[in-house]
């Protein structure tokens, strides 16, 4: 789902968008919202109304991985990723673990 099918999908499905709208945390910039609200709306209808907050724990590992550089348990990084393929984020921050800045300082 693309960025205008995204848009295309909000405007079909108004019900479903007003309520995804109600899940933006206060802090999430415009561009962090758009990213997860297109990964929410793209997996909505594999979860039944009972795992909403599955769906909505899942879309916030992949945007705090994506946004913040949170780390999780490499499965579950395997599965979001899965879940958000597709989903294109310009201008993602890039984030070096201590390991890598160490190696690269101990490298010169």
């Amino acid at each position: 789902m693309s960025a205008m099918d995204v848009e295309d999908f909000i405007q079909q499905n108004r019900a479903v968008a007003e309520q995804v709208e109600a899940y933006r945390g206060y802090w999430e910039s415009e561009k962090h919202w758009e990213a997860r609200r297109e990964f929410i709306l793209r997996n909505f209808s594999d979860f039944e109304r009972q795992q909403l907050d599955h769906l909505l724990s899942l879309s916030m590992v992949w945007a705090n991985n994506v946004f913040l550089g949170c780390r999780y348990n490499a499965a579950l990084l395997e599965r979001v990723k899965e879940m958000a393929e597709g989903i294109v984020v310009v201008d993602a921050p890039v984030f070096k673990t201590r390991d890598e800045i160490m190696k690269k300082q101990q490298g010169r």
